[in-house]
């Protein structure tokens, strides 16, 4: 049985294969701007490291930003559903999801089952999601990946008292002409970020064990100022980037039983 998930998101195409349950392939790829291209782009690099053609996935679910426009999919599925069956398949004891993506973010609460129990999304502001961090790591000069790394080293985090991105990557730009130590300033939107999916998540109420999902997830400044608001270890997916693709591999793989029986 082999069968395929695909999550189009706002800033990447993620692909998972399983085949009889198992992950064979996956990819993460840019997006561009027809989220059928992307698609088409993460199915085919996923497809690319086997000896499989698109033909032999024989159900493929669709998720993310770009669901609706995933043409080869036999179904599209809300993140949040993928999510949650992806973050549970990959951590049984998970009961709380922060969803951090390109534009929005979304905390899941789950029952003993796995099911989607209550949920919270912030879709209105790009604060705390990727598209702010890549803003704030152009005004800044750095490339995305040292963000994360470069806050775990800041000897006091400077004080970001903007709710709004675009307020924001200004308070970054006055911080700078002043002279503040970058890794400072780094660490300082780094802790309003967290503060503000603290917040978030204390909508939906958190429960153990707790999880972070997205891109995002990969920040390990991110996951720190989480982990000290929240007094929560968090457990993380091996990669939670591709929790959606995954989600979607597995309720695929369902309803290609189902179909057969």
């Amino acid at each position: 049985m082999i069968v395929a998930g695909c999550d189009v998101g706002s800033l990447t195409g993620k692909a998972v294969i399983l085949r009889d349950g198992s992950i064979v392939s996956k990819s993460i790829v840019p997006v561009t701007v027809r989220p059928e291209t992307t698609a088409m782009n993460a199915i085919n690099e996923a497809l690319r490291n086997t000896d499989l053609k698109l033909a032999d996935i024989e159900y493929m679910v669709g998720t993310g930003y770009g669901r609706r426009k995933i043409p080869f999919a036999n179904l599209n599925i809300s993140e949040i559903t993928c999510h949650a069956r992806g973050a549970f398949h990959q951590v049984p004891s998970i009961r709380t999801i922060l969803d951090i993506g390109g534009q929005d973010c979304k905390v899941i609460s789950l029952d003993a089952e796995g099911n989607v129990a209550d949920f919270v999304m912030n879709d209105k502001c790009a604060a705390g999601t990727g598209k702010f961090l890549e803003g704030v790591a152009r005004a800044l000069g750095l490339d995305l990946n040292e963000l994360g790394p470069m806050s775990l080293t800041a000897k006091s985090p400077s004080v970001i008292s903007s709710q709004c991105s675009v307020f924001a990557e200004s308070e970054v730009i006055t911080l700078l002409a002043d002279g503040e130590d970058i890794a400072n300033i780094v660490a300082g939107i780094h802790k309003a970020i967290a503060g503000r999916l603290i917040s978030l998540v204390k909508k939906v109420g958190l429960r153990k064990d707790f999880t972070l999902t997205g891109g995002v997830a990969k920040n390990a400044g991110v996951v720190k100022f989480l982990e000290d608001g929240l007094g929560k270890i968090t457990k993380l997916p091996e990669d939670p980037q591709l929790t959606g693709a995954i989600g979607a591999a597995i309720i695929a793989s369902e309803k290609l039983v189902k179909s057969h029986a």
